[in-house]
């Protein structure tokens, strides 16, 4: 048994500077990295839109720096995943691959993935054509022909992003109805350079070995281009959490600002916010959710 003043669960954005914030208020926390270290966004291959970095940083670099700034803040790590917990006593049990740790405070930080097509070539040409994320790869499809795949308010706003910057969208959607909301719709339908495919299906992603050129359609076509980019929502990594805080339907952490339905345990980044899937907003989180840790733990 490990036992703990404040343990982190996560190291992507929200959990390390969570860290470094709560090492610097003395509060020596633990951070469980999990089995990916640096979270989702060392798979990116080049961020341009996190402060500080006048040119692109690839998202493994971006992670190692954060990584190191928190082992100098005094952050120490365990390379575990958490399997289990018990926070019904006033100190929380954590139950994981390796170890068992016991903690008077935990914030969770353990993030959301991309929830993938599984098509044929997609993961050949995942980061390499295909993204999960129009803000932060659009850019690189600048003036090029893109193509954005889902129905819902996520799948929108991404056509109405990339549609400033790229010479055609094509939406591509499985239904003859779009969910996401009315507003985002029209701003779709009133975009000249956006084509809409509705009642269609990728069947398969293309390309020469290196990058995506193609998508192979249900409705027979062979559609060319730079980009594809899958928005049919996240997965977060919350199935542990189950019966312990209170979730969503979709499994998100239901929060007030950064508190959760049990005191003394917080949460920070993407596995509490199905909107905005971006590094900098799970950091500021993570700031907000070490000094609520500290507020807790010296009250």
């Amino acid at each position: 048994m490990i036992n703990e003043n404040l343990i982190i669960v996560g190291s992507g954005p929200a959990g390390l500077t969570a860290g470094i914030y709560a090492a610097r208020a003395g509060l020596s926390p633990l951070v469980i990295e999990g089995m990916l270290s640096g979270g989702q966004l060392t798979e990116t291959a080049e961020v341009e839109n996190f402060p500080g970095f006048a040119e692109s940083v690839s998202g493994l670099d971006l992670m190692t720096s954060m990584h190191a700034q928190a082992e100098k803040a005094g952050v120490r790590f365990a390379m575990d995943a958490i399997s289990s917990v018990d926070f019904s006593g006033s100190v929380r049990r954590l139950v994981g691959m390796v170890d068992t740790y016991e903690a008077k405070c935990v914030i969770i930080a353990t993030g959301a993935t991309p929830r993938w097509t599984g098509l044929p070539g997609e993961e050949l040409y995942k980061y390499h054509g295909i993204s999960s994320c129009a803000v932060c790869d659009g850019n690189f499809h600048k003036g090029k022909d893109v193509a954005v795949i889902g129905g819902g308010d996520t799948a929108l706003a991404d056509v109405i992003h990339l549609a400033k910057i790229c010479r055609c969208v094509t939406l591509i959607h499985r239904g003859d109805s779009f969910r996401g909301t009315k507003v985002l719709v029209d701003r779709v339908l009133a975009a000249s350079n956006v084509r809409v495919l509705k009642n269609t299906q990728v069947v398969s992603f293309n390309g020469n070995g290196g990058k995506l050129e193609s998508l192979t359609l249900s409705n027979g076509e062979t559609l060319s281009v730079s980009g594809a980019f899958v928005a049919i929502g996240h997965v977060p990594q919350t199935d542990f959490l189950k019966g312990s805080l209170d979730l969503d339907d979709e499994g998100y952490v239901c929060t007030n600002g950064v508190d959760t339905s049990v005191s003394g345990v917080f949460v920070a980044g993407d596995c509490a916010n199905p909107l905005y899937k971006q590094a900098v907003v799970a950091a500021s989180t993570g700031a907000q959710a070490a000094q609520q840790a500290q507020h807790y733990l010296e009250g």
